[in-house]
């Protein structure tokens, strides 16, 4: 029979052990995107491991009041969070956002760079224009946060982790996706090369790729017969009908994931990867 309050000890000692390997007490994460379906759950995640997260949205009215709104769910549970509104491919704009924590007394740990477009246009109809504002968007704007909160992290001495989404089209094509596909292929390629380059900083630079999860920039591509072949190839997924998820994975299943790339204890030894959680989809061949 255990001696008296071994149990507690026991919880008490698993719970210190977790908390040193997954906490981010002290330290500032700045999530571009934050104001987005996924964007939310990765501010919440990270504000419930003890960071303060400064939730980074479009200078749209409607992703301001998103943005509060997250700040108030963090603010509530305990944390720390600040709204800030960028145009996520505006160098102008993100230095502005480096200069407004470093008036702060802050300094930027992790970047997560979340911010994404879609369209569903078949491959002959693709115009210039919609080519360049999803690679704008979906690329240029991770080069750009790269370099910027970089290039600030170097120069501080700060080791930090950058985090860049990318998604399961950028490792095998999907159909009707063309552009998006390609931008999130390079958004692999150019996590890999920075990875490299910047872990002589101590910087680590990672990539997440998640499967289908519901957001507006998909929601367009998602037809009846799409969604049944996505729940035919996804492993995990839940039977339509029974489970409000099915058959995606809902943003909440990427915080771990999340946390451990942002960890400098846990993912210490893990740069230059692409992390996929996609409920085994790729894992399926016939």
């Amino acid at each position: 029979m255990p001696a008296a309050g071994k149990e507690t000890t026991d919880v008490t000692a698993s719970s210190d052990y977790l908390h040193k390997l997954f906490n981010l007490d002290g330290l500032t994460a700045v999530v571009i995107g934050g104001t987005g379906v996924l964007g939310g759950a990765f501010c919440e995640a990270l504000g419930g491991a003890g960071a303060h997260v400064v939730v980074v949205g479009r200078t749209l009215k409607t992703d301001e009041e998103t943005g509060k709104t997250i700040v108030d769910k963090i603010v509530d549970a305990g944390g720390s969070s600040e709204f800030v509104k960028a145009d996520s491919t505006s160098r102008e704009d993100l230095e502005a956002i480096v200069a407004h924590l470093k008036a702060a007394g802050r300094e930027t740990n992790v970047l997560i760079n979340g911010a994404g477009t879609n369209s569903a246009t078949p491959f002959f109809d693709i115009t210039d224009e919609e080519w360049d504002n999803i690679l704008n968007t979906n690329l240029r704007a991770v080069r750009l946060a790269c370099q910027v909160f970089g290039k600030d992290m170097v120069d501080r001495g700060t080791k930090g982790s950058i985090i860049n989404i990318a998604s399961l089209s950028g490792v095998v094509p999907l159909s009707r996706v063309f552009t998006y596909s390609a931008s999130k292929g390079a958004v692999v390629n150019l996590t890999q090369n920075l990875g490299r380059e910047f872990a002589q900083y101590g910087i680590r630079v990672n990539a997440l790729s998640p499967g289908f999860f519901p957001a507006e920039q998909n929601r367009k591509v998602l037809t009846p017969e799409r969604v049944e072949s996505i729940r035919n190839h996804t492993p995990t997924s839940r039977e339509l009908g029974d489970d409000p998820r099915s058959p995606f994975g809902v943003p909440d299943e990427l915080a771990g994931a999340v946390v451990l790339m942002a960890a400098p204890n846990a993912g210490s030894f893990i740069t230059g990867e692409n992390i996929v959680v996609d409920g085994g989809f790729l894992s399926m061949t016939i």
